[in-house]
């Protein structure tokens, strides 16, 4: 049985980290997180340039499900 892996934002200072995605492939998972989107010191793309304005830094990470 494959393992599914979930997609986690998480944020720097003074906001919980959050699941985005979950059932994932552990390479759907790495291909998500070599995104530039997904972190605040790459991102381009306006609605992620607002989300770091509103949140401060943040990224995207993965874990193994039922793994916390």
């Amino acid at each position: 049985m494959e393992s599914s892996y979930h997609i986690i934002r998480f944020y720097k200072e003074d906001h919980p980290a959050r699941v985005l995605a979950r059932g994932l492939t552990r390479e759907e998972a790495v291909e998500h997180c070599q995104d530039p989107e997904t972190s605040s010191s790459t991102c381009c793309e306006p609605e992620n340039i607002a989300h770091t304005e509103e949140f401060g830094d943040w990224f995207d990470g993965f874990d193994k499900e039922g793994s916390r």
